[in-house]
């Protein structure tokens, strides 16, 4: 989870701002959570915020240890490429190949649009939430409060915050729809509120980005972060390739990157 946080953060061009983020909220004050709380919706407000979303997202925001307790009791990754591969992609093989051709005339746009083949989009799609069924179920808002409260990160945190607000101020979502992942990520294919706010793309054409029900808006705001970084029309996206360093910004462990590479692999040749 860490890794995407931080290609998130890259992804919004965040490193600068945060390393001058004058008007940081303290963590941890001595009035405890409430205080901190009550000091961030002042924040918010300055940064443009309007009180209607402040209310409606953060009152009765409450902390959650159990979100402190994940934080701190990550792991390092210690699963090769082959026994993560292994475990990651046979099962959803073939859901992944009825998934392209479910939306092959949406695949197929959007590589006219993006230069991004179908099989990549669909295997980080399977990848990060199973195609949509896993996509977390911690309320967002909560979630970055209660990290953004902690010192270990908090400045992070609060910007990631600050853009979820944004979200649920331009339409985007609801602070009840906002679900996902312990650290704050949204959606099938898991972005940050930072990068949900830069790369998220209304597909369908309803009028607003809906990455945790639209597979179009989906699947063509992971193409428009892939093509973000650099990624080349036509070329492959095997190891070693100029692709293949794309997909490392999505995603900075080498056998996750290789597991979508071979993944991807995978699905072109079961649907040609």
């Amino acid at each position: 989870m860490l890794a995407n946080i931080i290609r998130s953060l890259i992804a919004a061009g965040l490193m600068c701002a945060l390393s001058s983020a004058a008007h940081a909220v303290q963590c941890q004050p001595p009035g405890g959570f409430d205080a901190w709380l009550t000091s961030f919706k002042q924040e918010a407000a300055a940064q443009g915020i309007s009180q209607q979303t402040i209310a409606t997202a953060l009152n009765g925001v409450t902390y959650d240890p159990a979100i402190i307790a994940r934080d701190h009791g990550q792991g390092v990754f210690h699963q090769t490429f082959e026994e993560f591969s292994g475990r990651m992609v046979p099962p959803r093989l073939n859901k992944g190949a009825n998934m392209m051709r479910q939306y092959a005339g949406t695949l197929n746009r959007i590589e006219q649009q993006f230069g991004v083949p179908g099989p990549v989009l669909v295997a980080i799609w399977g990848l990060e939430t199973d195609y949509g069924v896993n996509v977390g179920k911690f309320p967002t808002i909560r979630a970055l409060a209660t990290l953004a409260y902690d010192c270990r990160r908090t400045d992070m945190f609060q910007s990631e915050l600050l853009d979820a607000l944004r979200l649920v101020q331009r339409g985007d979502l609801t602070p009840a729809e906002m679900h996902g992942a312990w650290a704050g990520e949204i959606g099938q294919t898991q972005f940050m509120p930072s990068s949900y706010m830069k790369f998220a793309i209304d597909y369908d054409g309803n009028g607003h980005s809906d990455l945790i029900r639209s597979p179009a808006d989906v699947l063509a705001s992971t193409a428009n972060y892939l093509k973000s970084y650099g990624w080349q029309r036509g070329q492959p996206w095997a190891p070693g390739s100029a692709n293949f360093d794309v997909l490392l910004q999505w995603n900075k462990s080498q056998v996750y990157s290789k597991t979508v590479a071979y993944f991807a692999q995978r699905l072109d040749q079961m649907v040609q």
